[in-house]
């Protein structure tokens, strides 16, 4: 339970939406505060929900919320949208409601920025996140004085390599840095290049970029017509087909190519039309 436990941490920590929900509501179990979550436009989006407006008391769950995410301190998360409403079950697309009418559909709502952890944290953390399980090792009484010098040269020669991993790492930071500037000059030069000398690689690109933009707009429109169909929905068929649209809807996503500018928004949501489609399967089994 506990390897479970640090697995899930450690996805949330790579920045797994599903894996900072799930941790995100261990924590507030004892409030009886439910929370979801979407990854937009560079913006982790919070819903907090809960059955009594006493329970979404905005200082303290703002708090603990925050304080839980700085523990995590998820990848390429720096801004977070919390916003909070009474529980309501059947809102699938929650972001684009109260997006629409957020006055209306919410109680409260606050951006936070998570506050980086200093540069000895992330290379604790980098060690802690990649380091594999420990193999246990099991020395046999024959073993003489000599093999017993040779694993203490070994797990020494292992102490100093790890150090010396933590010092290039800081070397690497730096240099980095140094090198970004020297990319934006070389990106420059060679735009400068590409436009004396036209590529027939750019078409393809903007073609690929078109047919994301379309199978993004159409996974949408599909995602819409699903959340309007399952709040009348009743017959097992009825939620069968909705399942077929959060299926497509989820597959079309999953087809939108990295160079689209929303990718991040698709992979997202790709995850959860598809968690959308397997609740309408448990409605339809359900008849």
């Amino acid at each position: 339970m506990t390897d479970q436990i640090n697995d899930i941490f450690i996805q949330a920590r790579q920045g797994s939406v599903a894996a900072i929900i799930q941790v995100l509501n261990q924590q507030l179990a004892t409030l009886d505060v439910r929370i979801r979550a979407i990854f937009s436009d560079g913006v982790l989006q919070l819903l907090c929900e809960a059955p009594q407006i006493e329970q979404l008391e905005q200082s303290n769950l703002v708090q603990q919320v925050k304080h839980t995410l700085e523990d995590i301190s998820p990848r390429n998360i720096r801004k977070v949208n919390i916003n909070s409403r009474i529980v309501q079950e059947q809102q699938l697309l929650w972001l684009d409601e109260i997006t629409k009418d957020p006055k209306d559909k919410l109680l409260w709502s606050q951006q936070i920025t998570l506050a980086r952890p200093n540069i000895f944290k992330q290379i604790a953390r980098h060690f802690q996140t990649s380091k594999p399980k420990p193999t246990p090792i099991y020395i046999s009484k024959s073993v003489d004085h000599a093999q017993m010098e040779k694993q203490n040269q070994f797990q020494l020669g292992m102490m100093g390599g790890f150090f010396l991993s933590m010092l290039m790492l800081v070397l690497g930071i730096q240099v980095n840095k140094w090198l970004n500037f020297s990319r934006l000059d070389r990106i420059s030069t060679t735009e400068n290049t590409t436009l004396q000398s036209p590529d027939p690689t750019i078409k393809n690109s903007e073609d690929t970029i078109a047919e994301s933009k379309e199978a993004f707009a159409q996974a949408v429109r599909l995602a819409q017509e699903a959340a309007a169909d399952g709040k009348i929905a009743q017959s097992k068929e009825e939620w069968i087909a909705i399942a077929s649209k959060w299926q497509e809807a989820s597959q079309l996503m999953a087809s939108v190519s990295p160079n689209y500018s929303r990718y991040d928004v698709a992979v997202n949501r790709a995850e959860l039309y598809q968690k959308y489609s397997d609740i309408a399967k448990q409605e339809a089994d359900k008849k």
